[in-house]
């Protein structure tokens, strides 16, 4: 497919894992999530592909010379699930109008509710102009770009295509010389629950911090083990795939950290985060063994704790719960950006969007007043 005006040609690939990883990461730039190694992981465990709903369609922009200069990590879907921004209620709708949702074209990492660029390279219109070329030329329902930067969103509203907003709870490091630091930034009821939590997490058991090759195969079937827990509980079944960490455990070094809770030296809790240039990702949660406040420990607290030791600039410790507001994370507006052809649907669930973004603002206003910092309106 090519773009006469601009002189380039835009392309559907069969899947990240064959194309060029030097000339992905690139345009990629230092996001964990976007990286060739993690959407591969993805592809080469079976977590995405044959049997999953999610078929690799990677949409590509090259140069005249075939040089790669844009791309979005797109997917064919042809269910809903693992996206994080919900649109089941669209779904049906359209279906009950005799139409066919899906498959629908999804561009954002799968599994992974975490903002960041989705239109990479120089290039972002000849994309979203690929997309919507693919989208129309297959008779497909919708596209969709989930958890897309500011950036993004704006190049999207330029276009015309939908904007929905969420909420979701980043911390950010005020310069804190250590968490105590971080601790006397918060009101005294506040910090003295904070302790009192920490204390009963941490009562009879020892913590670990581990970074690329110190995680041992025994490490990660702990790891393993936690997430099936989790997965079955959500989603009914695990999204990932056993080899998925081994694959990202060889692929992305340094770049991953695991933080594990052990009791009499075995393994009962873990949360395994992604280390990003100024922030760090938790992602994976489980346990084997209930443990008052032991999720807010290793997911919250020593997540805080390892960023300010390392000079990172926030945390973002995954989609939704209010309850991270109290243990001073902050509600961050999220965007999706939504190309809707049929002009019917795309008028519904337009007027269904300004409603909604109308209640998320007002969520994030209210949110924003319950921060436990000594400098809110809590104190």
């Amino acid at each position: 497919m090519a773009d006469r005006e601009s002189e380039i040609i835009a392309k559907v690939a069969s899947g990240v894992s064959g194309l060029n990883a030097r000339a992905w990461d690139r345009l990629a730039g230092g996001d964990p999530f976007l990286c060739h190694a993690f959407l591969s992981s993805l592809e080469d465990s079976g977590s995405v592909g044959p049997g999953t709903g999610w078929t690799p369609a990677p949409i590509l922009v090259e140069d005249d010379a075939s040089h790669l200069i844009a791309a979005a990590p797109a997917y064919l879907k042809t269910h809903s699930q693992g996206e994080y921004v919900f649109d089941h209620g669209w779904a049906e709708a359209w279906e009950r109008a005799g139409g066919k949702y899906y498959p629908k074209l999804q561009v954002s990492v799968p599994f992974t509710p975490v903002p960041g660029p989705r239109l990479l390279g120089t290039r972002s219109q000849q994309l979203l102009a690929a997309i919507e070329v693919v989208t129309v030329q297959n008779g497909m329902s919708s596209a969709h770009i989930t958890f897309v930067d500011d950036g993004g969103a704006s190049d999207c509203d330029r276009r015309g295509w939908l904007i929905r907003h969420g909420v979701q709870y980043h911390w950010f490091n005020r310069g804190y010389a250590s968490f105590d630091d971080f601790l006397a930034s918060l009101t005294s009821r506040k910090r003295k629950a904070l302790r009192k939590e920490r204390a009963a997490a941490r009562q009879g058991l020892d913590f670990s911090a581990l970074r690329g090759s110190e995680i041992t195969p025994a490490d990660w079937d702990a790891v393993w083990a936690f997430y099936q827990d989790t997965g079955s509980r959500k989603w009914g079944r695990p999204y990932l795939t056993r080899e998925f960490f081994d694959l990202v455990g060889e692929r992305m070094g340094d770049r991953v950290l695991l933080l594990l809770a052990y009791r009499d030296g075995l393994p009962i809790a873990g949360a395994l985060n992604f280390i990003g240039p100024d922030t760090l990702y938790g992602r994976y949660w489980g346990a084997i063994d209930e443990v008052p406040f032991l999720h807010f420990e290793l997911c919250y607290y020593q997540a805080i704790e390892w960023a300010i030791e390392h000079g990172l600039g926030s945390v973002q410790a995954g989609a939704q719960g209010e309850h991270k507001v109290a243990r001073g994370y902050e509600p961050v507006i999220t965007r999706s950006a939504h190309f809707i052809p049929n002009p019917s649907f795309r008028n519904a669930v337009a007027e269904f969007l300004e409603a909604e973004r109308a209640g998320v603002a007002a969520e994030a206003e209210w949110l924003q007043r319950d921060l436990p910092y000594r400098s809110s309106s809590s104190e």
